[in-house]
């Protein structure tokens, strides 16, 4: 073999098929994607997962982590793991909905009664549910999802105190430019108006929306504090990240080596439910002291309206989704 073949053969991930080299000493490159900075959860998640894989394989499986868009935005990383050019990668459900629609159930607001059901329903193995929407992405578009991130909770700030969907009553509320995210909004009883998030801290100052929804670590690194006065512990979307892989890459790996992949996987999904609470527990108290008034149920908050609301408007604009919302209901946590 020359070089240059050599070469090829690792940049493809291509080493775990080789059949002249021993059983032990042959090792799976894999290619692993995601958009995530450094600092962010997700590329701790991605980093450490690499590390514990790699320690559970005896060594004999190598994830290589590109991060940071390393290899592309999130379409040209879906489309690398379609293709097999990227062996894993993680986003959100909701960026393979090209190939299966009804994944982006799994990121609908109040669809998740805590983390620990979000992290059950989303399950590969056991959440029929998941199993279910899989293997139809496998037939579609050769994707597994083989693992999932836990992100936590994201909630309302407001240049006011929101209790109720009444309180954003025909206010301009910035939408995520996704129409899952324009009909939650609605829902709210706002306004929807879409901006991109590079504009946003722009959008609030000047008036073009009177308020956001996020995660609290979202809305602490960029300062949304200085043009927001009020964050409401709504809790109505339960951010889970699905990690995917090239099916044929994951089918050429040798069982034991799955076995371990998807090990690592699960403890790591594990992990990032932790991280994130403990998370949300001291951003709270970041945000207060950066002079946020933090609103809870304790204090009037109506989350139960909230919920009320955006679900019967998930239910006008997803009329699809609604069985699958329910069996998502009736998965338990930690089956």
């Amino acid at each position: 073999m020359t070089p240059t073949r050599r070469t090829v053969l690792a940049a493809a991930g291509a080493a775990a098929t080789l059949p002249w080299l021993p059983r032990a000493a042959r090792a799976a490159t894999l290619r692993y994607a995601h958009v995530g900075a450094p600092g962010d959860v997700q590329t701790r998640f991605a980093e450490e997962f690499a590390a514990l894989a790699r320690q559970k394989s005896g060594g004999r499986t190598d994830i290589r982590v590109f991060g940071n868009s390393q290899l592309g935005g999130v379409s040209e990383m879906v489309d690398g793991v379609q293709t097999g050019a990227i062996q894993m990668a993680h986003h959100d459900f909701a960026s393979l909905t090209k190939y299966v629609p009804e994944l982006g159930v799994f990121n609908a607001p109040y669809v998740y009664r805590d983390g620990r059901h979000a992290l059950a329903a989303t399950d590969p193995e056991r959440s029929p549910v998941a199993r279910e929407l899989n293997e139809r992405l496998v037939a579609a578009a050769g994707i597994r999802i083989v693992g999932r991130i836990y992100r936590g909770p994201r909630h309302i700030t407001a240049k006011f105190a929101v209790r109720r969907p009444e309180d954003l009553s025909n206010k301009p509320f910035r939408a995520v430019p996704v129409d899952l995210w324009v009909s939650m909004v609605r829902g709210f009883g706002a306004v929807p108006t879409p901006v991109e998030v590079s504009e946003l801290p722009t959008a609030l100052m000047t008036g073009v929306v009177v308020g956001q929804e996020n995660p609290l670590t979202m809305i602490n690194a960029n300062k949304l504090f200085e043009v927001q006065s009020h964050v409401s512990l709504t809790g109505h979307m339960l951010s889970v990240l699905a990690v995917f892989a090239n099916d044929r890459a994951w089918q050429r790996l040798p069982a034991d080596e799955r076995q371990a992949i998807s090990a690592a996987l699960a403890e790591k999904a594990t992990e990032s439910l932790a991280w994130a609470e403990a998370a949300d527990a001291e951003l709270v108290q970041v945000l207060k002291q950066r002079g946020m008034t933090v609103i809870t149920e304790a204090d009037g908050l109506d989350n139960a309206a909230f919920r009320r609301a955006v679900q019967a408007q998930i239910r006008r604009d997803y009329p699809a989704w609604t069985s699958l919302i329910e069996r998502i209901g009736q998965v338990q946590a930690g089956s």
